[in-house]
């Protein structure tokens, strides 16, 4: 059958982000790959995920460019194969392979795109997001070549994850009663930076004044992000295998108090802001099963489980595997804004009656993913990535405001950025995975009408790949990282536009040789994820090299544009997302 190789190849340059950023294993999963699969295909409490084999013993499926006699592929390479793809392909193209920020991977597609192409595609990667598996070193070339045939046979389908399993894996370490009744250290924790050990399972919580890790604390794999509590109090860190560790900073070494894990795959934890509410609730979304859990802010008792399949937005069509990609707390109403990927819905969930549960849905569009807050911490703005969209959500009405096309491909905001623009006003800010293009909507509809909930200007960074933009309220910056993109280079700088330069006609960047500055000789060195500090005079970036090479911090003078500082040590292993106390639990951004 013949292809139209330009038109493949743009299918899967546009599957923007099979990234490490994007990835998530389980503990669980990892723990069960030496063990058999059960006769009778049940799982156990916890998360365990033993698909039945059965399907590869009488398989006939025919790989192009395989040789005579091979087998399709052995349970053993099944079984690795499965634990790979959980770990760097799930988050952006699913648990079932029906593509979300990246497309769909299900063999009635991949099987005309063949096998020679997956590998080519797999081991250089593309402009668009997709990382360079095979030449960076994170897959051998026999890895690369088992994940082509495994993506050419039918997907397993993980166990659901329901309130008995959840409450099997909750503990509360340290009772409430038992905890400090007020402060018993001297960290400043307004100014405390929580930094995720992706590869280590770790949580380094560094002072930001004197730049030293005052603890480094045990965390669920992969922590996609930390959360705040509304006092301060409560940090709560979530791993991709859907585990969430509480952790009391008042303690005299801040430690964890309270533990559970919600679902198999997990991005989003959240805690009540509303007054009233203040460190209550805690909220938490799971990639699968497609749910969220609401549980005590104090204990994570699970009080609430809410299953998220339903219709899509667009087709009204039945979809299996709805993940929670982000979830924000509104500050007007006692309700969460929680984003399902899949069906484009945003449901606001009131929390003031747990056990009457309303929930407010709103139809925006399909495939959201990040975002965040505009300045005035009334209106939510979320990335529907796949559909180069930004949903605008008005948190005090309750009411989905307007659908904007950002002019960019595949927007990934992060929670997106936030400045004064010269021209326009108030603007918030989206960089984009599939291209160079910087994005900025108007974000006042009471003093700038004319330009609110419109993209009023495009800028052009360094190109594809990029992750997170970042600004503060203090600073005359707007910082743009490009830590996806294939040029190894590329990846190590960051984009710096001074904002009242945003009034030129094609306005001009700084860039920051952030990776150089790091000191660091070996591996890619990709840059990701500035963050400032809570005085809004430094930015925090992350040089993100593999698990067994030297990462670091890079602190940033954010007024000279010059380094200020770079933090090392052996415990700093692949270090990602970086979250401010005073920032993260004010929506500062």
């Amino acid at each position: 059958m013949h292809i139209d190789r330009t038109l493949t190849r743009r299918m899967l340059a546009a599957s923007a982000a099979l990234m490490m950023v994007c990835g998530g294993a389980s503990g669980a999963f990892a723990e069960q790959a030496a063990k058999p699969s059960p006769k009778d295909h049940k799982t156990t409490p916890g998360g365990q995920y033993s698909p039945s084999l059965d399907m590869l013993k009488d398989a006939t499926i025919e790989i192009p460019g395989r040789k005579p006699g091979d087998p399709v592929m052995t349970a053993e390479e099944f079984t690795k194969a499965r634990q790979i793809y959980f770990e760097r392909c799930a988050g952006c193209h699913g648990v079932l392979r029906k593509g979300a920020t990246g497309k769909a991977l299900t063999p009635d597609l991949t099987r005309k795109l063949g096998f020679d192409y997956l590998m080519n595609f797999i081991t250089y990667g593309s402009p668009g997001g997709m990382p360079n598996w095979g030449t960076s070193g994170d897959l051998s070339k026999e890895e690369v070549d088992m994940m082509a045939r495994y993506l050419l046979i039918d997907p397993p389908q993980p166990p659901e994850f329901g309130m008995p399993d959840i409450k099997a894996t909750w503990k509360v370490l340290i009772p409430v009663d038992k905890r400090p009744t007020k402060k018993e250290n001297d960290i400043d924790i307004d100014n405390l930076f929580a930094v995720t050990l992706r590869d280590a399972g770790k949580v380094a919580l560094i002072d930001g004044a004197s730049k030293k890790i005052a603890v480094t604390l045990e965390s669920g794999y992969a922590v996609h992000i930390s959360r705040m509590s509304a006092s301060g109090r409560y940090l709560f860190t979530i791993g991709r295998d859907g585990k969430i560790n509480l952790i009391d900073l008042w303690m005299k070494t801040p430690a964890t108090v309270a533990e559970i894990k919600i679902g198999a795959e997990a991005r989003s934890v959240e805690t009540s802001k509303a007054k009233g509410f203040e460190d209550k609730y805690a909220i938490a979304g799971a990639y699968w099963p497609p749910q969220y859990v609401i549980m005590d802010g104090a204990t994570l008792e699970p009080l609430s489980v809410v299953n998220t399949r339903g219709m899509t937005v667009d087709t009204q069509e039945y979809h299996p595997e709805p993940r929670v990609a982000s979830i924000m707390a509104s500050h007007y109403k006692p309700e969460f804004v929680v984003n399902v990927k899949e069906t484009g819905q945003i449901l606001m969930v009131n929390y003031q009656d747990i056990k009457n549960l309303q929930v407010t849905t709103v139809g925006a569009e399909r495939f959201l993913h990040d975002g965040g807050f505009d300045r005035s911490g009334r209106y939510v703005l979320v990335a529907a990535n796949a559909r180069n969209k930004i949903a605008v959500v008005d948190t005090k009405e309750s009411k989905l405001v307007k659908l904007v096309e950002t002019g960019g491909q595949t927007p990934h905001p992060g929670r997106g950025a936030n400045i004064e623009h010269p021209k326009y006003g108030p603007v918030w800010v989206t960089s984009h995975l599939g291209d160079e293009t910087v994005s900025m909507i108007g974000t006042d509809p009471e003093k700038h009408p004319e330009h609110a909930w419109k993209v009023v200007q495009n800028v052009k960074g360094q190109g594809g790949g990029s992750l997170f933009v970042k600004s503060h309220p203090k600073s005359k910056h707007l910082y743009v990282d490009t830590t996806l993109n294939t040029e190894a280079e590329i990846s190590s700088l960051v984009a710096v536009f001074r904002i009242a330069d945003l009034a030129q006609d094609n306005p001009k960047y700084e860039v920051l040789p952030i990776g150089q500055w790091s000191g660091i000789a070996e591996g890619q060195r990709r840059v990701v994820q500035g963050e400032y500090n809570r005085e809004g005079d430094e930015v925090w970036f992350s040089v993100w090299n593999s698990k067994n090479q030297d990462s670091a911090i890079v602190v940033v003078d954010d007024k000279t544009l010059k380094l200020k500082t770079v933090i090392k040590d052996k415990s700093i292993v692949t270090p990602t997302g970086k979250f401010n106390v005073y920032n993260t639990r004010k929506d500062v951004y």
